[in-house]
């Protein structure tokens, strides 16, 4: 056993040192599988997509009205060697012409995230390749440098999923700093539970939206939450249950209640607080350029509001297409080029992290 240690250690060291060594173009294969999506991509040079493959569970987990981490963690099992077999024909490569393997490890949900940890360490240690493990959120900043070719650090960006709602300093390229963190639901986790409660469905964010076009945005109240003495936190259980009690109250009351004015009026009191927090950490640290990510960045609603809000400003305002703002392994390979040009490389013992803080290893 000591001998086996060994000789891995030997082998990670030597595919390690070849890396550092390597000079031009740098192309990784990505694998991301932390929650409903298997996905693949390969990525030159951090900002260069060559291929991007998706296979989403939404359909089968529409049925059970959210995410079943044990049914998604088989359907990775299922699909994940076709996607990375398809990821390479569309870029037209063979595993040999990748320079590392980058996959997700943290956070997320643990059965998902082991099934991408170990086809990751199985390819990387069978083909001799560096293994590069990508914090997920990482990842959805990362997203931003593939259509913003321009954009480097540093600048302010707001995260916003159905797991995380971080505003984050991005200091460099790996450098974070969280500013402002949700101190309970995330801001997708809430859009769920309030389309799950008006009658809705699952996924709760895109049919909020779609509601709240018909809906008058100022029709209902809501509460914007505030945390006292951390301006930039967030909370969004307040209004959750302000949204519940509404219905809950309009019921006892025989009073009509129109879902499409509390999608509206809900959505935009969950857009005015993202909005205000990242435009007064934007002013107080003076940095011109903001970027959102994250599913819930998709959002028509919130992206126009940030960029008046940006313009109003002066402060350079970016955000990536629809299909990198959801769950995708593009943003993984983006991320991973900058461990990957720090040296920053993983051993043969990396495992999924559930629980992974940014800026954790």
């Amino acid at each position: 056993m000591a001998e086996e240690k060994q000789a891995d250690t030997e082998i990670l060291s030597g595919v390690g040192k070849m890396a550092g060594e390597k000079q031009g173009d740098a192309v990784i294969l990505a694998i991301e599988s932390s929650c409903d999506e298997t996905a693949a991509a390969v990525v030159r040079n951090g900002r260069e997509v060559l291929s991007n493959i998706i296979s989403s569970q939404i359909d089968l987990h529409t049925l059970y009205g959210g995410v079943v981490p044990e049914i998604a963690s088989r359907k990775h099992i299922e699909r994940i060697n076709q996607v990375i077999e398809e990821s390479l024909a569309e870029a037209g490569m063979a595993l040999e012409d990748m320079d590392a393997i980058a996959v997700t490890y943290g956070p997320g949900l643990v059965g998902a995230l082991l099934v991408g940890v170990a086809e990751a360490k199985a390819i990387a240690y069978a083909a001799g390749k560096p293994l590069i493990g990508v914090h997920h959120i990482e990842g959805h900043i990362s997203a931003n440098y593939i259509e913003n070719k321009e954009l480097k650090p540093p600048f302010l960006c707001l995260v916003v999923s159905g797991g995380h709602t971080h505003l984050v300093k991005v200091k460099d390229y790996g450098v974070y700093e969280i500013l402002g963190r949700t101190r309970d639901d995330a801001a997708g986790e809430a859009f769920d539970k309030v389309a799950r409660a008006i009658g809705l469905g699952y996924p709760g964010g895109p049919k909020i939206e779609k509601a709240a076009r018909e809906g008058n945005s100022r029709a209902i109240a809501f509460p914007r939450a505030k945390v006292a003495e951390h301006p930039y936190d967030f909370s969004f259980s307040g209004v959750k249950s302000a949204v519940l009690n509404y219905i809950n109250g309009s019921r006892m009351k025989n009073i009509p209640i129109v879902e499409a004015d509390i999608a509206a009026s809900f959505q935009q009191a969950v857009t005015d607080v993202l909005i205000e927090h990242a435009m007064a950490a934007a002013e107080e640290f003076q940095i011109d350029q903001f970027a959102i990510a994250g599913g819930v960045a998709s959002n028509q609603t919130l992206r126009s509001g940030m960029e008046v809000a940006c313009r109003e400003r002066g402060i350079k305002f970016y955000h990536p297409s629809q299909i990198f703002c959801t769950d995708n392994a593009a943003m993984i390979g983006a991320a991973a080029y900058y461990e990957y040009l720090a040296g920053k490389f993983a051993g043969w013992d990396l495992n999924a992290m559930p629980n992974l803080k940014l800026g954790e290893r």
